[in-house]
């Protein structure tokens, strides 16, 4: 009796399922299968529709911040607006007037006559 020893090749498929899907991750076979390379459009479409959600995200966050800080501007200014009114309308008082003018020392004097009205006849 010869005793022969047969070597049975194990097929590709075979190997595949024995292999486990973290394995087939990390060793890049399951990148190369006809399924999946079919999906590859649509799986770079999805990806690029990702990074233009990040990207719009993170502009829209810019731009939020940014209209929150003229808000803050726009209400200093606001205010700064009210009290130079405020102090403009009192300087600008006949009283103060003549104050000023006597501080700076101008020799002007007031007027103790009412303005006169010209009517021209028509």
């Amino acid at each position: 009796m010869e005793n022969r020893i047969e070597f049975i090749d194990q097929t590709e498929e075979q190997k595949e399922i024995k292999k486990g899907p973290l394995k087939e991750l990390l060793d890049g076979s399951l990148l190369t299968r006809e399924a999946v390379v079919r999906q590859l459009p649509y799986i770079l479409f999805v990806t690029f529709l990702a990074v233009i959600y990040i990207g719009n995200r993170y502009h829209a966050e810019k731009v939020v911040r940014e209209t929150t800080i003229l808000q803050n501007e726009i209400r200093e200014l606001r205010s700064e607006s009210i009290s130079v009114e405020a102090e403009l309308m009192d300087i600008s008082k006949q009283s103060e007037v003549v104050l000023l003018v006597q501080q700076r020392g101008l020799d002007l004097k007031e007027s103790v006559e009412p303005p006169k009205k010209i009517i021209i006849p028509e």
